[in-house]
């Protein structure tokens, strides 16, 4: 599952979620539209096979970004 976020400046309190998606290629698209005209909007695209760590967290990683 893939996991896309706006961040506004890259301060994560400002993140967004945008879609959930089993996807990759609709993630990605997705994100692209989703800063769009927005210079001072930045996405990241995280990854997670549902796993938790023990303190309940879900187990991501990030696998794309934008500049």
């Amino acid at each position: 599952m893939y996991h896309v976020y706006t961040e506004k400046n890259h301060s994560e309190f400002s993140r967004a979620l945008v879609i959930e998606t089993p996807d990759y290629d609709l993630a990605i698209e997705k994100a692209e539209k989703a800063i769009e005209g927005k210079p001072e909007l930045n996405y990241i695209i995280e990854q997670t096979d549902g796993s938790m760590n023990s303190y309940g967290d879900l187990i991501t990683r990030v696998v794309a970004e934008s500049d």
